[in-house]
């Protein structure tokens, strides 16, 4: 069980406690979830259901230096009404013969290069029943994801390049022909022929090797995988070195480029535990029988969850003591502990489509932090995650927002749907479910969802069947108004005095991010919001109401009391204070929790950029936060004065804010100092290294000179800078490069063995604000120079860090299909919108909206509207709040 952190258990039972006036609430609302329960037939998708899969037995032979492959596969699928035509999923691949059932038939082949699909055409109907498709195919190892990709990494005795392969959402049809949709599960006997020296790894164990090519390379065999869709598939093979553990059964590998098998030391053993408890957690025992980490280096994304076979980028799972800041075991342990829930939540129960990818990435999201508060309760995962949720509401606050289900059209479309509010507002929604339920409730709910649905595919509707059966509760129903539609509530709190008497009259209403555009329909939104109220100081709740459309008056202590609403921070919603209260609170700010604290700095700066509230006085709030405060309200602060540092750049009132910023900061880095007396002890090393960085972005003089003086004495003795300090020290030196320094990094970049290194090194050379610099940084994108998983990290570190954003702009335009040839349909379809977010003038909103590669595709048009809707809201900001912070900062300085 996670043990919850006081008081916020507490909350928890004021949840319990109000479920009834829940229910009863709910049902006269009328309010239910729209979605029914899973059906194959029924589920969402393109490819016809007239045959699925039922196994695929496939061959692979890769040729890594020629970048290419050849395969035959045979699928043994289930015709499920007469046809003589089949259609599955192709891209880039080339056919060779295709027959069914030992040859009695050979099939014409049509490929659509724009559908992703081939139409297999034979001349005599299928009968129902079950027969075997033989498919001869060729294919592309790309050099970056997705699909097979190689990797190519620097070590002791030179370069070396692996094999890897990452095929979510809908990239399995890149390596095989395949019914590559979440619901025609099947099972996989996968062979692949490598070099000699390969180790290959599957998501099975091996149960055959075999020499070939006169011993020059091998054929591996593995075992037959469970029934799973397509994108769970995984290969990797190159100069691989396993450490092993073992754990119910189950064997645990963590998997290394030659030479760094060791420094799995710590994912191995925070995987061990984190296995034996999730086999308990849900009351299914994990059913491979083995559970590999693989570390890429430069791998495609951060991690993916393949089923036995999870990949991991190098620097993300690996540790070692000599380069890595203790702090990194945090982000190493909930990396690996999210994509080990997926074993459970993902892949043995998959999402029938898309649509429900929060069903995924919700949970695991919020099983990170749930096991994290667990094993490591001092890392206060619940409180310093905060910022994912706050990132996830103001998203969710605007008029481009989308709900956490909703209809997914395409699979272009679906890697659209890997963003802040599918993952972290579906943290934020389990968790306030399991709050609802209580964690005994919730848990059994949980055991019962997996034991039903295991090997199989589901709705939101069987996860709500299954929590009602185990509560007794419509689940559906509460969970509808948060789920089905996008959006956060705003509840307004306003006091009344009678005498000595304070009373406080509660409503709602949508919160929205300056949308004049709202409709009527989104201006009437509602919510079953359970709202909790209390004193600043007190451990629960002296009242938790459910406020629905009508409001609530509540009793609120003595007249001019301070009341805080949403207390503890549980809630998924906005609070709006009227002016006493307000006042009454921000008297009362040293005597809140953390948490509580962070709640009021996030809610008062949501308010300014919403138009509600005022900047100036967010800014006055800020000024209550003092050297003894958590590392999550620094953080807060930290963020919202970067933000409007980047808001401030080409106007000559950046100095002055500059130095403003400077002076709230660098008391703080003062008071923890340089030195890491007890690295990862208390956090305190993660907030040291991210004022020193912000701090040498700011321009402040001592800091850079520090960090100069530091990054030049540990090119002497790389031992004499802490590893919790590196990434900021050669940053600030990057920052400030000249040609001298600048080559340096380069030089160091190249030779480094360590990917981990090797990103800092690049991403400090891209941080030059040296115009003549960053363009050396920016022709190294269309060299072979950089690792191409680093390319659109650096594109984004000369725009911000750089503070070069039009430059780079202008680069990545003018080199744009190059760039998206290399990359990958991401690229294409994605980069720019994200990237542009660095601007706030109102003519960039345009100029994303219009820029053609974004517009190829349905998803890439939606990701440039909202990023056009973010720099206009910039722009709005920009307009509204920073002549007022000018002035509240010229009155300060006058003082």
């Amino acid at each position: 069980m996670t043990a919850l952190p006081h008081p916020l258990h507490r909350l928890y039972g004021t949840f319990a406690r109000i479920a009834a006036a829940v229910v009863l609430a709910l049902i006269a609302a009328g309010t239910a979830a729209a979605e029914p329960a899973y059906s194959f037939d029924t589920a969402p998708g393109k490819l016809p259901k007239t045959v699925a899969p039922l196994n695929y037995a496939i061959e692979l032979v890769l040729n890594p230096e020629g970048l290419a492959f050849t395969g035959s596969e045979v699928i043994d699928i289930e015709v499920r009404e007469p046809t003589a035509r089949i259609v599955l999923n192709a891209d880039d691949l080339t056919f060779g013969a295709v027959t069914i059932d030992n040859g009695t038939q050979r099939a014409a082949v049509e490929l659509d290069d724009d559908a992703e699909t081939a139409t297999l055409t034979f001349a005599q109907p299928l009968a129902a029943g079950r027969h075997q498709l033989r498919i001869a195919f060729t294919g592309k190892i790309n050099k970056s994801g997705p699909g097979l990709y190689a990797v190519d990494y620097q070590t002791e005795k030179g370069k070396r390049r692996m094999i890897s392969s990452h095929l979510a959402p809908a990239d399995a049809r890149r390596v095989f022909p395949c019914f590559d949709e979440p619901a025609f599960k099947a099972t996989f006997a996968l062979t692949v022929t490598v070099p000699r020296a390969f180790l290959a790894v599957s998501n099975m164990p091996v149960a055959k090797e075999e020499p070939v090519n006169a011993g020059s390379k091998k054929k591996v065999s593995f075992r037959p995988t469970p029934k799973m869709p397509t994108y769970l598939l995984q290969l990797t093979a190159g100069e691989l070195e396993r450490l092993t553990g073992e754990v119910d059964g189950v064997e645990i590998g963590v998997i290394a480029t030659s030479g760094k098998r060791e420094q799995g030391r710590f994912a191995l053993a925070s995987a061990i535990e984190l296995l034996r408890y999730f086999n308990d957690y849900f009351g299914v025992k994990y059913p491979l029988p083995k559970l590999d980490l693989i570390a890429i280096p430069h791998g495609y994304v951060s991690a993916m969850e393949h089923w036995g076979a999870v990949t991991f980028r190098e620097s993300a799972l690996l540790f070692d003591p000599a380069v890595s800041a203790g702090t990194a075991r945090r982000g190493i342990f909930s990396l690996i502990a999210h994509e080990l829930a997926h074993q459970w939540f993902g892949n043995l129960v998959t999402m029938a489509w898309w649509d429900n990818l929060w069903l995924n990435e919700g949970f695991a999201t919020w099983m990170e932090s749930k096991a994290t508060e667990h094993f490591h309760p001092q890392w206060q995962p619940w409180l310093n995650n905060n910022d994912e949720k706050q990132y996830a509401m103001s998203m969710d606050a605007r008029g481009t927002a989308h709900p956490l289900h909703q209809p997914v059209a395409g699979e272009d479309a679906a890697s659209e749907m890997f963003d802040g509010v599918t993952y972290n507002k579906g943290a934020a929604v389990v968790r306030m479910l399991e709050g609802y339920l209580g964690a005994d409730v919730f848990r059994a709910g949980l055991r019962r969802y997996v034991a039903d649905h295991g090997y199989s595919n589901t709705t939101t509707a069987d996860l709500w069947r299954a929590l009602e059966a185990a509560s007794g509760k419509p689940v559906g129903a509460v969970a509808a108004t948060f789920v089905e539609q996008a959006g956060v509530p705003l509840v307004v709190g306003k006091t009344i005095c009678n005498g000595d008497e304070q009373r406080m009259v509660l409503k709602q209403e949508p919160f929205t991010i300056r949308d004049p555009a709202a409709s009527p329909a989104e201006q009437a939104k509602m919510w079953q919001v359970p709202v909790a109220v209390g004193a600043p100081r007190a451990q629960q709740p002296a009242e938790t109401v459910l406020l629905q459309d009508q409001p609530k008056e509540i009793a609120a202590g003595r007249c001019g009391e301070p009341v805080k609403i949403n207390l503890g921070d549980l809630g998924y919603y906005r609070v709006e204070y009227d002016a006493p209260a307000r006042a009454a609170l921000a008297k009362s700010f040293a005597l809140m929790s953390p948490a509580d604290r962070v709640n009021l700095l996030a809610d008062g700066w949501a308010l300014a950029e919403a138009g509600r509230g005022s900047s100036t006085s967010y800014l006055e709030l800020m000024e209550e936060i003092g050297s003894g405060d958590s590392r999550a309200a620094w953080d807060q602060v930290n963020t919202i004065l970067r933000r409007l540092d980047r808001l401030q750049r080409n106007r000559p009132e950046r100095a002055a804010f500059r130095a403003y910023a400077r002076a709230k900061l660098r008391p703080m880095l003062d008071r923890l100092g340089w030195d890491e007396a007890r690295p990862d002890a208390d956090g305190a090393g993660i907030l040291r290294a991210r004022l020193i960085r912000t701090l040498g972005e700011l321009d402040d003089e001592a800091v850079i000179a520090d960090a100069k003086r530091r990054f030049a004495a540990s090119l002497r003795n790389p031992a004499s800078l802490p590893p919790g300090l590196r990434d900021a020290v050669t940053s600030i030196a990057g920052m400030s490069a000249d040609r001298r320094t600048y080559n340096t990094l380069r030089s160091l970049a190249r030779k480094a063995t360590n990917s981990a290194e090797r990103e800092r090194y690049y991403s400090a050379a891209a941080a030059a604000r040296d115009p003549a610099l960053a363009r050396e940084t920016l022709e190294l994108m269309l060299s072979d120079e950089l690792p191409s998983a680093l390319v659109e990290t650096l594109l984004n570190t000369v725009a911000s860090t750089g503070d070069q954003p039009d430059l780079a702009w202008s680069f990545v335009k003018r080199n744009f299909s190059t760039l998206a040839a290399r990359q990958g349909t991401t690229f294409r379809n994605y980069f720019a919108s994200g990237f542009m977010r660095h601007f706030s003038d109102a003519a960039r909103a345009d100029e994303i909206v219009g820029f053609a590669p974004v517009n190829a595709t349905a998803g890439g048009r939606s990701a440039a509207a909202r990023a056009a809707e973010t720099i206009r809201l910039d722009a709005d900001l920009k307009t509204r709040a920073l002549p007022a912070i000018d002035d509240w900062i010229r009155k300060r300085n006058r003082k």
